[in-house]
């Protein structure tokens, strides 16, 4: 079963350049994303409570643009991105994420993702 396409969109009190970091540099995902990070070539490998996901670095646009797909995912055409501009009515720095889950389960994933973007804000130091 397809899964559903969504989209959450949140204001981070930092630069695209850090941001895009934070979204990129083993180090930096560890420290909001996932427990651990190992990079090789284009796959990251991400690790939650001795699980690990294999990823691959699909697109990238310095300071503007990341986008990610699963390995092993069920579809090949699910992915999660991060857009990252500058709202040009506050000034402030916009992170958009697309991802894909069941439908049952969008609600849920955008909880988590809304508490990880709050765990990346502390981190950041916003």
């Amino acid at each position: 079963m397809a899964k559903t396409k969504y989209t959450s969109e949140f204001m981070v009190r930092s630069s695209p350049a850090i941001l895009y970091n934070f979204l990129t540099s083993a180090s930096s995902l560890a420290q909001w994303f996932c427990d651990t990070c190992d990079i090789n070539g284009d796959v990251y490998t991400f690790g939650w409570d001795g699980y690990e996901e294999n990823a691959v670095l699909e697109e990238t646009e310095d300071d503007k643009y990341v986008k990610y797909s699963w390995e092993d995912a069920d579809d090949p055409d699910e992915y999660f991105e991060f857009k990252i501009y500058k709202s040009e009515i506050s000034n402030d720095t916009v992170l958009t994420i697309t991802d894909f889950a069941d439908k049952e389960d969008v609600d849920d994933q955008k909880l988590l993702w809304e508490s990880q973007i709050d765990t990346l804000s502390k981190r950041i130091g916003a």
